[in-house]
Protein backbone atom coordinates (compact mmCIF):
# COMPACT_ATOMS: atom_id res chain seq x y z
CA UNK A 1 0.00 0.00 0.00
CA UNK A 2 1.17 3.68 -0.80
CA UNK A 3 1.70 6.61 1.46
CA UNK A 4 -0.23 9.15 1.34
CA UNK A 5 3.27 11.26 0.77
CA UNK A 6 3.92 8.93 -2.46
CA UNK A 7 -0.07 9.55 -3.60
CA UNK A 8 0.82 13.09 -3.57
CA UNK A 9 3.75 13.01 -5.74
CA UNK A 10 2.35 10.14 -8.19
CA UNK A 11 -1.41 11.05 -8.33
CA UNK A 12 -1.96 14.87 -7.42
CA UNK A 13 -0.80 17.33 -10.12
CA UNK A 14 2.38 19.38 -8.97
CA UNK A 15 0.19 22.69 -9.61
CA UNK A 16 -2.36 21.35 -6.74
CA UNK A 17 -0.63 19.67 -4.39
CA UNK A 18 -0.28 22.87 -2.16
CA UNK A 19 -4.17 22.25 -1.90
CA UNK A 20 -3.92 19.20 -0.30
CA UNK A 21 -1.23 20.13 1.87
CA UNK A 22 -2.93 23.10 3.44
CA UNK A 23 -5.98 20.40 3.63
CA UNK A 24 -3.28 17.89 5.49
CA UNK A 25 -2.17 20.92 8.19
CA UNK A 26 -5.65 22.02 8.75
CA UNK A 27 -6.64 18.19 9.49
CA UNK A 28 -3.33 17.74 11.70
CA UNK A 29 -3.56 20.73 13.48
CA UNK A 30 -7.35 21.01 14.25
CA UNK A 31 -8.12 17.90 14.13
CA UNK A 32 -5.73 15.34 15.19
CA UNK A 33 -8.39 12.84 16.29
CA UNK A 34 -8.92 12.29 12.65
CA UNK A 35 -7.02 9.45 10.96
CA UNK A 36 -6.07 9.90 7.86
CA UNK A 37 -5.09 6.49 6.08
CA UNK A 38 -5.14 5.36 2.34
CA UNK A 39 -8.70 3.64 1.03
CA UNK A 40 -9.59 1.21 -2.02
CA UNK A 41 -7.19 0.06 -4.56
CA UNK A 42 -6.55 -2.55 -7.17
CA UNK A 43 -4.32 -3.13 -10.31
CA UNK A 44 -7.06 -0.84 -12.58
CA UNK A 45 -8.02 2.04 -9.71
CA UNK A 46 -5.32 3.91 -7.03
CA UNK A 47 -6.43 4.48 -3.59
CA UNK A 48 -7.47 7.66 -2.14
CA UNK A 49 -6.56 9.65 0.67
CA UNK A 50 -9.87 8.98 3.63
CA UNK A 51 -10.25 10.93 6.75
CA UNK A 52 -12.22 8.81 9.67
CA UNK A 53 -13.91 9.77 12.66
CA UNK A 54 -15.42 6.76 14.15
CA UNK A 55 -15.86 5.73 10.10
CA UNK A 56 -14.55 7.37 6.73
CA UNK A 57 -16.16 11.64 6.70
CA UNK A 58 -14.05 12.33 3.95
CA UNK A 59 -12.37 10.91 0.90
CA UNK A 60 -9.77 13.13 -1.16
CA UNK A 61 -9.56 12.66 -4.90
CA UNK A 62 -6.96 14.42 -7.38
CA UNK A 63 -8.88 15.57 -10.98
CA UNK A 64 -7.32 16.86 -13.67
CA UNK A 65 -8.48 19.95 -13.00
CA UNK A 66 -8.17 20.40 -9.27
CA UNK A 67 -9.00 18.65 -5.73
CA UNK A 68 -11.80 16.95 -4.85
CA UNK A 69 -13.21 16.64 -0.89
CA UNK A 70 -16.04 14.80 -0.68
CA UNK A 71 -17.60 14.18 2.86
CA UNK A 72 -19.54 11.42 3.28
CA UNK A 73 -22.68 13.02 4.90
CA UNK A 74 -22.62 15.85 2.71
CA UNK A 75 -26.64 15.76 1.96
CA UNK A 76 -27.38 16.89 5.22
CA UNK A 77 -24.86 19.56 5.73
CA UNK A 78 -25.51 23.19 5.87
CA UNK A 79 -24.00 24.74 3.37
CA UNK A 80 -23.47 28.61 3.66
CA UNK A 81 -20.86 29.18 1.34
CA UNK A 82 -22.92 27.14 -1.25
CA UNK A 83 -19.82 25.34 -2.33
CA UNK A 84 -21.17 21.53 -2.45
CA UNK A 85 -22.01 20.21 -5.36
CA UNK A 86 -22.86 16.22 -6.51
CA UNK A 87 -25.62 14.29 -6.78
CA UNK A 88 -25.27 11.46 -4.62
CA UNK A 89 -28.20 10.37 -2.23
CA UNK A 90 -25.49 10.54 0.49
CA UNK A 91 -22.34 12.19 -0.49
CA UNK A 92 -21.49 15.78 -1.52
CA UNK A 93 -17.95 17.13 -2.86
CA UNK A 94 -16.53 20.36 -2.58
CA UNK A 95 -14.01 21.46 -5.39
CA UNK A 96 -11.08 23.71 -5.55
CA UNK A 97 -8.87 24.42 -8.63
CA UNK A 98 -6.62 26.62 -6.75
CA UNK A 99 -4.75 27.96 -3.60
CA UNK A 100 -6.66 30.75 -4.01
CA UNK A 101 -9.79 29.06 -3.68
CA UNK A 102 -8.41 27.40 -0.29
CA UNK A 103 -9.59 29.04 2.85
CA UNK A 104 -9.38 27.08 5.62
CA UNK A 105 -12.18 28.39 8.04
CA UNK A 106 -14.63 26.79 4.66
CA UNK A 107 -12.66 23.43 5.08
CA UNK A 108 -13.02 23.88 9.22
CA UNK A 109 -16.72 24.62 8.76
CA UNK A 110 -17.95 21.72 6.79
CA UNK A 111 -15.07 19.02 8.61
CA UNK A 112 -17.09 20.04 11.72
CA UNK A 113 -20.13 19.04 10.59
CA UNK A 114 -18.80 16.01 9.41
CA UNK A 115 -17.55 15.02 12.69
CA UNK A 116 -20.82 15.99 14.20
CA UNK A 117 -23.06 13.23 11.97
CA UNK A 118 -20.23 10.98 12.12
CA UNK A 119 -21.01 11.39 16.28
CA UNK A 120 -24.54 10.73 16.15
Amino acid sequence: MKTINQFIKDKIKEEYQPIFTKFRGLIHTKFPSLKEEMRGGTEKYYGVPVYRHNRIIISVSPTLKGITFSFTDGKQFEDKYNLLGGVGNKSLNLRLTSTIEYKDEILEYYILQAIKLDAK
